[in-house]
């Protein structure tokens, strides 16, 4: 029997129930995974000592062929790629741009899970867009790639209805998760050619920026609903911060408050709890981290601190 060649391409944990789905998919054909292209391993911890990617962890596991190279593009890992020989690349959160090798080598070309209704929210940061714009919905989108940034043509979507609590990293793994589930059931019938892929509109695109480090600071001016959000969306990278007495106060967990009165910055005791006037109402703390402490309840942080409350707090 011939089989299919799976090259799957991934680094974070969300990423391994989407290799789970690929070893277990049902085909006329044998499935086999010929390559597992992840992030070269990287220092980690206060020793600084290397760790493998969980993509790599699982696929060593289950003794699949790991390639870690730090660039795809170069002409030697391009060769490197065509003699796996591989029919289809499964890509999902590998980070890395591909060159038409991988994208149009395949006889099936490349398909990549993406965690948005796409074409909204397009780019590297799909699920704090969707937190931060306060979408209503969200979903996961299964596409076939081109040499466009998520512009491929949709194999599959499905809806997920968002409740306004969710933060990243839980709504990052409900999401692929579904696209694991997703790919069992698009996947057979598009390498065998009973699916096709629709283009992809351009109507309604929009693009995710890519967060760092200077995105964290809050800015106390703007409104309670969009701070509480930018903490549910900006977790765990790159974090939403303030300033207290020369230290950095991260913002963990944060709820809308009640209307208040004062300057955007103040800091006041509010329904049993500590908030912070804002532009528009106030937004009540509920999980702090004082910069060299570790997270305490923000009542916590205020016993032991009790200058905290009436401080004024910059934006």
């Amino acid at each position: 029997m011939v089989a299919l060649r799976v090259v799957f391409m991934g680094s974070p944990v969300f990423a391994v129930p989407v290799l789970e789905a690929v070893l277990d998919l049902r085909l006329p054909e044998e499935v086999q995974v010929v390559g597992v292209y992840t992030a070269p391993d990287r220092a980690s911890g206060r020793g600084r000592r290397l760790a493998a990617s969980p993509v790599k962890e699982f696929a060593v596991s289950r003794g699949l062929p790991v390639l870690s190279p730090a660039k795809v593009t170069p002409s030697e890992e391009q060769e490197r790629f065509a003699e796996l020989g591989a029919d289809l690349v499964v890509l999902a959160a590998y980070g890395l741009l591909l060159p038409s090798t991988f994208l149009f080598g395949p006889r099936h070309g490349a398909v990549n899970v993406h965690p948005s209704l796409l074409p909204r929210h397009r780019g590297a940061t799909p699920v704090p867009a969707a937190i931060l714009a306060g979408d209503g919905e969200t979903g996961t989108s299964i596409i076939v790639m081109d040499e466009g940034l998520d512009t491929g043509a949709i194999l599959a979507q499905q809806r997920v209805a968002l409740a306004g609590t969710e933060r990243t990293p839980e709504l990052t793994d409900r999401l692929f998760r579904i696209g694991a589930t997703m790919l069992g059931d698009c996947l057979p019938p598009y390498v065998t050619g009973k699916r096709a892929p629709m283009p992809q509109p351009d109507e309604g695109a929009t693009m995710a920026k890519r967060f760092s480090k200077g995105d964290g600071p809050i800015d106390w001016a703007q409104p309670a609903h969009v701070l509480e959000r930018r903490v549910r969306a900006l977790n765990p990278w790159p974090g939403t911060t303030t300033t207290w007495e020369g230290r950095g106060l991260q913002v963990l967990e944060a709820a809308v408050g009640s209307p208040g009165s004062g300057s955007p910055g103040a800091v006041t005791r509010s329904g049993g709890g500590i908030a912070v006037t804002t532009g528009e109402g106030t937004l009540k703390l509920l999980r702090v981290r004082l910069e060299g402490r570790g997270a305490v309840s923000a009542e916590e942080f205020e016993r032991g601190h009790p200058a905290f409350t009436g401080a004024s707090l910059p934006s």
